[in-house]
């Protein structure tokens, strides 16, 4: 599905990371772009620094009424056809350990906010995207974040790989709920990524992460990600599948 100027991205978790990327790149691409992120995030001074067809609205990905606010902006400012989910939290812990069992809260804060909040952002926006005109055969494409942790999940991410796994099963029945609605539904399982969920690791623990990957060495760039899913939007035959975006990672069991 090509770009064109009546084309609107929503974005969550735009305001840093894989989704400032990804926002930054599809508002260069031409579309206008609407930012979701809680209210501490730098997503509106993102939205201000590119521009006047790009928007911040504050919301939790969980929240019914906020994500249905954020779709409503997105449709002012034209045809909403696109939408990103990089919104997402982890918790480490594991199941057992000498500080107790797994906290059943913590637990399901990462479900509620990595795949419900995933499943309300997707549902909401394709039912406004029922309502456009077919481009190019879609009237819209979402793209969800997992993570290479839905298939090798380490120790202490349980709650992280088993909300990742599920936006793994959500793709393809949910590509297969809207194909007759002409929406597209695609996931990225990221690798290591530079994000602010790594920025706060010792340099060390960043270089055997780095020597993890076979080929680039290195973690993965926000841009990266931004390009696939720019790729994504481009391409109509990527539909229902995971991509695995890791340099040929396979994650240790530690």
């Amino acid at each position: 599905m090509q770009i064109n100027n009546s084309t609107v991205a929503l974005i969550t978790g735009g305001g840093s990371g894989l989704g400032a990327a990804t926002a930054q790149r599809l508002y260069a691409d031409g579309a206008a772009v609407v930012l979701v992120d809680l209210p501490s995030s730098n997503a509106a001074q993102l939205a201000e620094s590119l521009g006047e067809r790009a928007k911040f609205v504050a919301a939790d990905v969980r929240d019914e009424q906020q994500i249905q606010a954020a779709v409503d902006a997105a449709k002012e400012l034209g045809d909403l056809r696109i939408v990103v989910s990089c919104a997402g939290i982890g918790t480490p812990g594991r199941i057992i350990s000498k500080r107790g069992l797994h906290s059943l809260d913590d637990y399901r804060t990462v479900i509620e906010v990595n795949l419900i909040g995933t499943f309300n952002v997707l549902r909401l926006a394709a039912q406004a995207m029922t309502g456009n005109e077919p481009l190019d055969g879609d009237r819209g494409v979402v793209v969800m974040t997992a993570s290479v942790a839905a298939f090798d999940g380490q120790v202490g991410q349980a709650a992280y790989a088993s909300s990742k796994g599920g936006v793994v099963g959500l793709t393809l029945t949910a590509a297969r709920d809207l194909a007759d609605k002409g929406i597209r539904v695609v996931t990225i399982a990221p690798g290591t990524f530079e994000t602010p969920m790594m920025a706060g690791l010792p340099g060390e623990v960043k270089e055997t992460l780095e020597k993890q990957v076979p080929h680039p060495s290195r973690l993965g760039r926000p841009q990266e990600y931004a390009s696939l899913a720019a790729h994504i939007v481009d391409n109509p035959m990527l539909n229902g599948e995971v991509i695995r975006l890791d340099g040929a990672l396979r994650m240790p069991p530690r």
